[in-house]
């Protein structure tokens, strides 16, 4: 299947899940970031990208703060996972995130997808 081709589901084997594989991608990822967003990205060797999140309390605040944080971010990868090359991306919030309205998040999240892969597509 085309990378355009996938559907636009954000299943299970989207998400990194377990530490080992947050781990793997801080310790020999490219780090991409903007004034909302830090990436960690690393070629994963699968057919498709996936994506964790590092939403901390000191940087988006409380749970209703966090988890808007986190749908915002789970539904731009889930829209644009088509462009992206075979990657696992880390995504953390900054502290300007929490605040920040969600067009400005949205943007900076397309922003960050198109760096993604136009610097990794060769991986």
């Amino acid at each position: 299947m085309q990378p355009s081709q996938r559907p636009l589901n954000f299943g299970v084997d989207l998400r990194l899940r377990s530490k080992l594989q947050f781990d793997a991608v801080y310790a020999g990822g490219r780090r991409l970031d903007d004034r909302f967003f830090a990436l960690r990205v690393k070629a994963n060797g699968l057919a498709h990208p996936r994506v964790g999140l590092a939403v901390a309390v000191k940087t988006a605040g409380n749970a209703v703060k966090r988890n808007r944080l986190r749908r915002l971010v789970r539904e731009s990868f889930r829209l644009a996972q088509g462009e992206l090359p075979a990657v696992d991306i880390v995504v953390a919030a900054k502290f300007a995130a929490a605040g920040a309205p969600a067009t400005s998040l949205r943007d900076s999240l397309a922003t960050l997808w198109k760096r993604v892969a136009s610097t990794c597509a060769s991986s």
